[in-house]
This record gives structure tokens, C-alpha cells and sequence, in this order.
């Protein structure tokens, strides 16, 4: 979600700074363009960071001799963090 209002946020900022041309009194909208423009940087990368934190796992396999019978198992014990910030 905060990767697509990073977007959103850019595209109305670049729209304000590149595409209009209206003089508002006391309102200069090219710098409010500049700053929704970092404001959509600064929260698409965000919502980058957020992603790769939230899609970490942790694998470990370790083999050990079954000593009934001799015979080598494996066992994996598969973990993953779950970094959801609301």
C-alpha cells in the first residue's frame, strides 16, 4: 500500500510542478509539486524497506543417525519473522 501512495503522491506532485499553470494567491504550487515529489520518494522507499523486512525466513537442516537403525534422517525447521507495522 505505501509503495503505490509513494507513486500517487509523485505523479500529483510532478503534475503540480510540470503540468499546471495557474497563479493561486499565497500558494506556490510548484514547490507544494516539490514537495509531494519527495514526499512520494521518501514513502515509496519505505514501503521498499517495509517489503524486504517482512519477507525474511530463516532455514536450518541439520542431519542426525538414527541409532536403531543406523540410517541418516534430515530435519529442516523452516522459520520466517513477521514485521507487520500498523
Amino acid at each position: 500500500m505505501s509503495i503505490g501512495t509513494g507513486v500517487v503522491l509523485f505523479v500529483i506532485g510532478a503534475i503540480l510542478v510540470y503540468a499546471v499553470n495557474v497563479d493561486v494567491q499565497g500558494v506556490d504550487l510548484d514547490m507544494v509539486g516539490y514537495i509531494l515529489m519527495g514526499a512520494g520518494v521518501v514513502v515509496f522507499l519505505v514501503g521498499i524497506v517495509l517489503l524486504a523486512r517482512r519477507r525474511r525466513t530463516e532455514s536450518i537442516s541439520r542431519t542426525v543417525v538414527d541409532p536403531a537403525t543406523g540410517q541418516p534422517s534430515t530435519h529442516r525447521t523452516v522459520s520466517s519473522t513477521n514485521d507487520d507495522v500498523i
